[in-house]
């Protein structure tokens, strides 16, 4: 089941309609700005810390100067993680020899998820660690860390497939670690335009002459 707060509709909704961007254009940036004399101070994401798969610590540090694409789901999921999985592939392989780019998934249920579990699953995937972090820790912390920074929302629900319910989105994040981007990640055409994106926003990033 999916579910979205309400700034992460909002976000959505802003995607669908404002991240088909012209080449020249630049991504907008998502979430509360404070204005102040000669500066806006953008929302970002965070200081966090994390275990990945290969039980490393993951930071904000562990994407200095990369973009990277952020999802929430866990590895028993019967209904929207599958679909998600294999649009996240999709972003992977594409972006898979560029260094400048990765992927940053939270599971949901530690509990259940742990270091060997996401192992197994990202060796299930054969995907690079170095690329894919799949991330657990504290399940209060998790979900905070997605709601305040992420702006979705997780939680368990015993009545929702699978015990959770959970935003199928996946979050587009720049090298200042700004939200860039919200996309549905069950919908394929929804990331066509996040892989548009993603090769948009690293535009901004290459030297001016």
């Amino acid at each position: 089941m999916i579910r979205l707060d309400h700034m992460a509709v909002l976000f959505l909704t802003a995607a669908i309609g404002c991240n088909s961007t012209p080449e020249t254009a630049k991504l907008p940036i998502y979430g509360n700005k404070i204005f102040e004399e000669n500066d806006t101070i953008y929302h970002t994401v965070e200081d966090f810390q994390l275990v990945d798969q290969d039980s490393s610590w993951v930071t904000n540090a562990t994407f200095e100067n990369q973009v990277y694409i952020s999802d929430f789901f866990f590895t028993t999921c019967p209904t929207i993680c599958p679909k998600m999985k294999q649009q996240m592939l999709r972003v992977y392989e594409k972006f898979e020899s560029n260094d400048q780019v990765a992927i940053l998934s939270h599971t949901i249920d530690p509990k259940h998820d742990t270091v060997a579990v996401l192992k197994d699953y990202a060796d299930k995937l054969g995907i690079k660690s170095s690329k894919w972090k799949f991330v657990t820790g504290d399940q209060d912390y998790i979900y905070d860390l997605g709601e305040k920074s992420y702006m979705v929302m997780a939680d368990e629900d015993p009545n929702a497939a699978g015990g959770f319910i959970h935003s199928g989105a996946f979050l587009l994040v720049d090298k200042e670690r700004r939200i860039r981007g919200v996309y549905d990640g069950t919908v394929e055409e929804q990331v066509d335009i996040l892989l548009n994106d993603i090769d948009l926003l690293l535009k901004e990033y290459e030297p001016t002459n």
